[in-house]
């Protein structure tokens, strides 16, 4: 692995593990805090995942494109702008990033390092929006590309922030977000047993997102 490369990489880990450190740990607080009240737990939760995500697009988007979500690194393939070798790389630093911001969470908290999530989060609704959300998520990076690209970090905090009240799943929008928060048995946990399908409407709203942006907003053809 080159020594840019390897930065790429880390800083992709990086940003995933805070992703989900404060996705995790923002949600422990909010409970803790709440007393009992989901609306405001999950206020508690929206705000600050909504507000990371503006400051690690900023400090790692010249590093590594700052994906830290595999579906938009492999629309990012789809489209001809990575190499689907380091997206491979992306992909595992991601979901390792991730598991260890999890992790973190609970070291903070001082809660049991290894759970796993007992929050069943499934059915149609739950799919639809986490197709739904992906989408969402996806069309805005694209469209801000497009017409709008130091407008990237805000936009997507934005989008985010208001997803996670607008979708009946709360909108991971996001496999390695997905599969490290069934990992945690708190407040943001899924359990193990919807991941596959979560993951796949990711993935699917993803590959629609793709496809729409390239016809919404085509690439200027080359002279």
């Amino acid at each position: 692995m080159t020594d840019t490369l390897a930065r790429r990489a880390v800083a992709e880990w990086l940003g995933s593990a805070l992703l989900l450190a404060t996705v995790v740990g923002s949600g422990i607080m909010g409970a803790k805090l709440a007393g009992g009240n989901d609306a405001l737990a999950l206020l508690g939760n929206t705000l600050p995942t909504g507000a990371i995500l503006v400051v690690l697009i900023l400090i790692f988007a010249p590093v590594s494109g700052a994906h830290f979500n595999p579906a938009v690194t492999l629309a990012f393939v789809s489209r001809g702008e990575l190499p689907m070798r380091v997206a491979l790389i992306y992909l595992a630093a991601q979901i390792a990033g991730a598991i260890a911001g999890a992790w973190a969470a609970h070291l903070m908290f001082e809660l049991p390092l290894a759970q796993l999530s007992s929050t069943v989060r499934t059915g149609a609704g739950q799919w639809i929006a986490e197709a739904i959300a992906t989408f969402g998520l996806l069309l805005t990076i694209f469209g801000c590309i497009a017409g709008a690209r130091t407008a990237i970090p805000y936009a997507v905090g934005l989008y985010i922030t208001a997803a996670y009240w607008f979708t009946a799943s709360t909108s991971f929008a996001n496999p390695a977000v997905t599969i490290a928060r069934s990992l945690s048995d708190t407040f943001s946990g899924i359990a193990p047993s919807g991941v596959p399908a979560f993951i796949a409407a990711q993935f699917a709203g993803a590959a629609i997102a793709t496809l729409l942006a390239a016809w919404l907003w085509p690439k200027p053809e080359k002279a």
